[in-house]
């Protein structure tokens, strides 16, 4: 904050004294910040200001009310070592924000430190870049309050509630519900955040994950259709993720030795972004989330959004879903806004592991995160008939990717098959393959 200060107002900061910080000389520069590159307001406190911190934290937040389409932002808050006199209010306008902001009729933005008029010109190409972006807030015909599900948006407001707000309050405040004269009605982000139902208003909105035995698409032993609301889905892709690629083994002593194949939380950040970004009105198409034995590819409908391209889409930033965006982060699934991406990168890089590949098709973007790279032991040299036939059963399995109990007879022909089928029940209790199927439809892979 102190570095702020002293840099003074600029193209991404702007300070107000809390004495001439009225909710419509907030609301201008709050518009211009969300019109540019976004920013902070900065409103320092001192022992001769007439306002209180909690006066000019009201202001801010009507402040963020009056622009037109609503300012979706995070909470004002105080900063400073004593919560019972805070040095300053600071007011966060995120990056690339999605809608063109207007106040009272006027456009503005930032220019050498000064809130100013957007030229037609300026205006117009503003509009063309962040034209996309209407489609979250608009509302579904037939939609109404009760296809919300209430306990789940209560226990949202608990957390994102101010003052005495209730939970219609901070979703219309934070762009689920939108009035209709005097009805309430929820936009297409309420119904995915909080719907009773999300896919019957948007259908392809679901994560299709599936685990994929070696390094190409083949036979899939592991899928799953994930749907219900948008932290439902994230929730159980993590647990997905958790459950079939978690470690890479390592074989000592003829037993299983698990060392992670991703840093931590990298994974759940690219589904996590993926969720947050996509284009929704694509329809037809889930997001999938396809694991192999190198890797784990993140691919969501819809190519980069406004003015992100590969080249720039470390440094810049723009949200095409601005309400889905806030409200995630709101419940902690994003920790900044708009910077999943540095952070992946970053992960990988601390690691000593390659950097996610990024990829723009035709019609959607793909993250591809590579799995680190551990040298393999060397198996300890067969002693005994039984770790014989083990060595024979994985080498089977890491060249044809499964094997059956008829390919092992076929592979130990002269043994008993009661012995072959214990060898089965003996590699699975100690972790080193995995059932799939049941009866005659039994196979086995690497685990």
């Amino acid at each position: 904050m102190k570095k702020l200060l002293a840099a003074g107002p600029g193209a991404r900061i702007e300070v107000l004294s809390p004495n001439v910080a009225g909710p419509e000389r907030m609301a201008r520069s709050l518009v211009a910040l969300a019109n540019a590159r976004g920013g902070v307001l900065v409103i320092p406190f001192g022992a001769k200001d007439k306002v209180s911190p909690e006066e000019a934290r009201d202001r801010a937040l009507q402040a963020m009310l009056m622009s037109e389409p609503r300012l979706i932002a995070p909470l004002p808050y105080f900063v400073g070592s004593d919560p019972n006199a805070p040095e300053a209010l600071i007011v966060e306008v995120p990056e690339g924000l999605p809608n063109v902001y207007s106040l009272d009729g006027r456009y503005l933005t930032r220019e050498n430190g000064r809130n100013v008029a957007l030229g037609a010109r300026a205006l117009r190409e503003l509009m063309l870049v962040r034209g996309e972006s209407t489609w979250e807030s608009a509302t579904p015909s037939g939609a109404g309050r009760d296809d919300l599900d209430w306990p789940k948006a209560e226990a949202y407001a608990q957390q994102a509630r101010v003052g005495d707000e209730d939970a219609e309050d901070v979703l219309l405040r934070r762009g689920c519900l939108v009035k209709r004269g005097p009805q309430v009605k929820p936009t297409f982000a309420g119904l995915l955040l909080f719907g009773r139902q999300p896919q019957r208003w948007v259908r392809s909105a679901e994560i299709l994950c599936a685990r994929f035995g070696g390094t190409e698409m083949g036979d899939v032993f592991a899928r799953q259709t994930i749907g219900g609301t948008l932290p439902e889905q994230i929730r159980r892709a993590e647990a997905f993720l958790a459950e079939h690629l978690a470690h890479r083994a390592r074989l000592r002593d003829w037993q299983r030795r698990d060392e992670p194949l991703y840093p931590p939380g990298v994974l759940r950040e690219a589904v996590v972004n993926a969720v947050a970004h996509r284009d929704y009105r694509l329809t037809g198409n889930p997001i999938h989330v396809l694991m192999f034995s190198d890797r784990v590819e993140v691919r969501s409908p819809g190519r980069l959004p406004g003015h992100i391209t590969l080249k720039n889409l470390l440094r810049e930033r723009y949200s095409r879903n601005e309400a889905i965006v806030q409200v995630l982060a709101d419940m902690g699934f994003i920790e900044r806004l708009g910077y999943g991406i540095d952070r992946m990168v970053r992960a990988m890089k601390e690691a000593d592991q390659p950097p996610p590949a990024f990829e723009e098709t035709e019609a959607g973007f793909a993250v591809t995160l590579y799995a680190k790279a551990i040298e393999s032991e060397a198996l300890p040299p067969p002693q005994t008939a039984q770790q014989q036939r083990w060595q024979k059963m994985l080498a089977y399995l890491k060249a044809n990717g499964r094997i059956t109990n008829r390919d092992y007879q076929e592979l130990c022909p002269d043994v008993n098959p009661e012995t072959l089928r214990r060898d089965f029940v003996d590699m699975v209790e100690r972790g080193l393959i995995l059932r799939i199927g049941d009866k005659r439809g039994t196979y086995y892979i690497l685990k």
